[in-house]
Formats: C-alpha cells, structure tokens, sequence
C-alpha cells in the first residue's frame, strides 16, 4: 500500500521478476544435468553469462 502514497514506487514487479527468470529457469535445469559435476559447470557458466549481462559485457566476442 505504500505505493499510494509514494509517487515513486512502481505498482507490479515485474521488472524484477523479469531479470529473475533466467536464473529460475537454469535451476530447474540443473536438475536434468545428468551428473552432479554437469549441474556444477552449467551453474558457472550461467553465472560467467549472467554477469557480462550486468556488466554490458560481449561474453562471445566474434
């Protein structure tokens, strides 16, 4: 309700859970890795993907 008072506040948060979704969707699929080893290395390579985004960074520079 604080956002009926505070002109500054968004309504939703949907531009949250927007910037979420990756994340959510990468641990559902860790669970289909095939191995603990597999899961682990996906996670990295989410996380290295995850930061270029944030940074402005070109992860696959071609």
């Amino acid at each position: 309700m604080l956002y009926c008072t505070d002109g500054r506040l968004e309504i939703d948060n949907n531009l949250v859970e927007n910037a979420i979704r990756p994340v959510a969707i990468g641990r559902k699929n860790y669970l289909f890795a095939g191995s603990r080893d597999a899961a682990q290395r996906a996670a990295m390579i989410y996380s290295m993907l995850g930061t270029c985004k944030m940074r402005g960074a070109e992860p696959f520079p071609g």
